[in-house]
């Protein structure tokens, strides 16, 4: 994959992500989840039942937007993560991947997804103003 390791700590280094859903008419939501990255594939696995809205807009439109970012007032220490990427089924392996980082839902009946990331763009004001850092995946 080829990812900067600063991405990939930065990933490491947080849980939740702001993730970016939209009817194909445009209609657009957001919500907050808790995922685990697989490094591999540059994938974010997260839970999120059928019933909601927007695991129904998923299931209409694959393309998302997603963003991590670390909440601070220091503007030199700015640091956030954009991501577009699709959504698709998670993976047999994935379920382990999640436990392993909440072992607390072990126990839950979880409805995972695999948002597979396109793209990445890191600001990263620790590595000078407006620092930013891109991957793109190349197939």
């Amino acid at each position: 994959m080829d990812i900067d390791n600063k991405i990939e700590k930065f990933i490491k280094a947080h849980h939740v992500l702001t993730l970016a859903t939209a009817t194909l008419n445009g209609e657009p939501y957001c919500c907050n989840c808790f995922y685990a990255y697989d490094k591999e594939s540059a994938a974010f696995i997260f839970t999120s039942g059928m019933d909601t809205h927007h695991s129904q807009m998923m299931a209409q439109n694959n393309c998302v937007a997603a963003s991590i970012v670390l909440e601070t007032r220091t503007v030199g220490k700015i640091q956030g993560l954009q991501i577009t990427g699709h959504i698709k089924t998670a993976k047999d392996s994935d379920k382990t991947l999640y436990i392993k980082r909440f072992p607390y839902t072990a126990i839950a009946d979880l409805t995972l997804w695999r948002l597979e990331a396109d793209f990445m763009k890191l600001t990263d004001n620790t590595l000078g103003f407006g620092k930013k850092l891109i991957w793109q995946r190349q197939e």
